[in-house]
């Protein structure tokens, strides 16, 4: 019995905990809750960005509570056995005994397991509350969130609903006279700016945020303003020129123009002009395409494969419509080049910003051999107009079957023999049967391999005849045959062979040889000058390497040994060329003594044709309105008539106003003011002439320098000095 109600104290304490627990956490969720319910009540659905904030709290909240429950539900009477430990030492860390069963238990714990029941009947922990949790930061976030709740109710709603209203566009008239309530002056109350890009961006309209705007090329720009009263006359005014009339609608004046160069606007309302403003063009950006692989010029050398790795980026601002690659190849040699052009396409599925191409282009589907050359450049086009166009790179294919020589009429003797070109044969073959190894019989496979050996020797028999070799000697051990192959016998001195080192050893020719100068001698032929002598021995001892594997059946070992030997066959091709002079047709001198400045030059004329050109004044107008500015400094009158002298200056002035980003703006606001005081008769503004005049001085060039005299300062002792020299 004792056990049984200490296990119902330990379900009591766990119920306890799970409880407390909950709350702290419900409190904590109500807190969050509070505030995104507050927030919804105060704007409900008004401010989406407000409301979305909201129900994301909520939801934030409701989902923590859950989580945090999930996790506490799942507190074990084992966890609250070993709590009780920690907790009361009377326990003697043995209060998991108790939910065990008797069963289980040996003598010892049985005894322990009664001990620490009667303990804990006498504890009675779930009456001392057993455990403890931290709730005061629990309550100081519940208190914050019902101040902050209260402060939202409170809160007006006004500053916060004009966070996602749109920003009025608002134009400046400085010479529009005050309005008061009675007035009946028109004015602008409302304007709105909107901007459709053109197609080929792929952008959506959308509205300006200032009347100084920047838009894409093409793009049409709308203005739609709304005024107090009807007005006689509403007008834009693009870069001082005449103004193109604004289209009356039931509620507001609409006008909309596309735009493909920057311009400077205002507007004329009744008469009264606003301030300018400037809209800037963003051009359209031709494709750019980088090609990182292969370089401007790839040879492809005999033995690597016939593979270009194409890998290029092309990026544009807007997107790329189509790019492909004009790869053309010539084939031939001579006049008998012939030229064939395909267009390869890169594989671009879709307009995007940017590509990033990697194709492999083999040349043996594009029909190319040995000697052919491949040019090759990648182009680009984007939405709109834009094309761009690569360089031209450049892919050749060794051809080792031709001798580089300029042979023509006068060319000597020709050293190369055609059957040069049998190792290249060889190389073939080998890879070839290399190709063929795995769908052949292995005896098929070590026939043809030993056959490829026989052509090798064979070969390197015929160019051993260069260095004065008539036989198998002098090559390699074993003479002809490699040693391991077949075919090769080991033997010595005694074996019944003639050597001739062993025999007759006192003849005097045999002992003559060695100071001999023979000619076309094994090791003494001078056909080739010795450093071309050691590469074709070089050749010959690679040759024989190969033909030792191709024997033994190991052509993949026998192929680089066939390379190398091909190589150093070229070298000697390349060394062997001769050339004799050519003879041509030598003029006999002239004479110039008496020839020279002696033709007849009465039937030339001298030309009787002139031209005048006349240097062109840049900016006239501005520097006629310096010229009025300057007689106006000195009288201080003007006339009525000059108000068009300043208007003309102020085009000019316009219009570099669009190429320097609209640093003349305020200048043209000054010379506005200026010239409605001169129709006026007023007196004029010293502070805007000065600002117009130091404008119209930078647009000027600078002046050309011309020599000035100089006033040389003397002394009285050097003038003195002078005149004495004089007399």
């Amino acid at each position: 019995m004792a056990i049984d109600s200490s296990i119902q104290i330990l379900h009591r304490i766990r119920r306890q905990y799970v409880q407390a627990k909950g709350l702290l956490y419900a409190l904590q969720a109500l807190a969050a809750i509070a505030v995104g319910v507050t927030m919804l009540y105060k704007w409900q659905f008004e401010v989406p960005v407000l409301a979305a904030t909201a129900i994301a709290i909520i939801l934030a909240a409701i989902l923590y509570f859950l989580m945090r429950w999930s996790s506490i539900r799942k507190v074990d009477l084992q966890q609250v056995a070993r709590h009780l430990n920690r907790q009361y030492p009377q326990m003697e860390d043995s209060t998991e005994l108790l939910l065990r069963n008797l069963n289980d238990l040996n003598l010892l714990e049985r005894l322990q397991q009664q001990r620490v029941a009667a303990t804990l009947q006498e504890l009675h922990p779930e009456k001392e509350k057993a455990f403890s949790l931290r709730s005061t930061a629990t309550y100081v976030a519940l208190g914050l969130a019902l101040v902050l709740s209260a402060g939202i109710l409170y809160l007006p709603a006004a500053p916060l609903t004009a966070v996602n209203t749109p920003n009025e566009i608002q134009v400046v008239f400085p010479n529009a006279p005050a309005t008061t309530a009675a007035d009946t002056v028109t004015v602008v109350e409302d304007i709105d700016i909107t901007i459709t890009p053109p197609a080929y961006t792929g952008k959506n309209a959308y509205q300006a945020e200032s009347p100084n705007i920047r838009v894409e090329e093409g793009a049409m720009v709308s203005w739609r303003i709304r005024t107090n009263n009807r007005a006689k006359a509403l007008q834009l005014v693009l870069n001082e020129d005449k103004g193109t009339s604004f289209s009356e609608g039931d509620d507001a004046y609409t006008l909309s123009r596309h735009f493909t160069t920057p311009a400077v606007y205002h507007l004329n309302l009744n008469g009264q002009k606003s301030a300018f403003y400037t809209i800037e063009i963003i051009p359209d950006e031709a494709p750019a395409i980088q090609i990182k692989r292969p370089k401007q010029y790839t040879e492809i050398l005999f033995g690597e494969p016939q593979q270009v790795n194409l890998q290029a980026q092309l990026t544009d601002d807007y997107g790329i419509r189509e790019a492909n690659m004009i790869a053309t190849v010539a084939k031939g040699t001579g006049e008998a080049v012939k030229f064939r052009e395909e267009k390869i396409s890169l594989g671009l599925n879709s307009t995007r910003q940017s590509y990033t191409v990697n194709k492999t282009l083999d040349l043996q589907q594009l029909g190319m051999t040995y000697g052919d050359e491949l040019y090759f450049y990648v182009q680009a086009w984007d939405n709109h107009r834009g094309y761009t166009r690569s360089e031209t790179y450049f892919v050749q294919i060794e051809d080792t079957a031709i001798v580089e020589a300029n042979f023509d009429m006068s060319m000597g003797v020709n050293p190369v023999p055609e059957y040069f070109r049998s190792q290249r044969q060889i190389i073939i073959d080998t890879e070839k049967l290399l190709a063929e190894q795995k769908s052949i019989p292995r005896a098929t496979f070590e026939e043809r391999s030993n056959n490829i050996g026989v052509d090798q020797k064979l070969l390197r028999l015929r160019y051993g005849k260069f260095l004065g070799e008539e036989s198998e000697s002098g090559i390699g051990p074993g003479g002809g045959i490699p040693e391991g192959a077949e075919g090769h016998e080991e033997h010595s001195a005694d074996d019944g062979h003639d050597h001739p080192e062993f025999q007759n050893q006192n003849d005097p020719q045999a002992l003559l040889d060695p100071y001999l100068h023979k000619h076309d001698q094994e090791g003494e032929a001078t056909i080739f000058e010795p450093a071309v002598k050691a590469k074709l021995k070089g050749a010959l001892a690679q040759m024989w390497e190969a033909e030792l594997r191709l024997r033994t059946h190991k052509p993949k070992e026998a192929l680089p040994y066939e390379y190398k030997a091909l190589r150093m066959l070229k070298e000697v091709q390349q060394s062997q060329r001769a050339y004799v002079a050519k003879t041509g047709f030598e003029a006999p001198p002239l004479k110039e003594p008496e020839l020279r400045l002696s033709g007849e030059l009465n039937k030339i004329t001298p030309l009787s044709e002139r031209q005048t050109i006349k240097a062109e004044t840049t900016l006239p107008y501005t520097r006629s309105a310096l010229d009025w500015l300057e007689r106006y400094k000195r009288q201080g009158k003007y006339k009525p008539q000059d108000a068009q002298v300043l208007e003309q200056a102020g085009r000019e002035l316009a219009q570099q106003a669009l190429n320097r980003s609209g640093n003349y703006l305020h200048a043209l606001q000054d010379l506005r003011q200026v010239i409605t005081e001169m129709k006026g008769g007023k007196k004029l503004c010293q502070t805007c002439l000065t600002t117009v005049e130091r404008a119209w001085v930078a647009l000027l060039p600078p002046a050309e320098r011309t020599p000035q005299a100089q006033r040389v300062q003397r002394s009285k002792l050097a003038q003195e000095y002078r005149k004495q020299l004089q007399q």
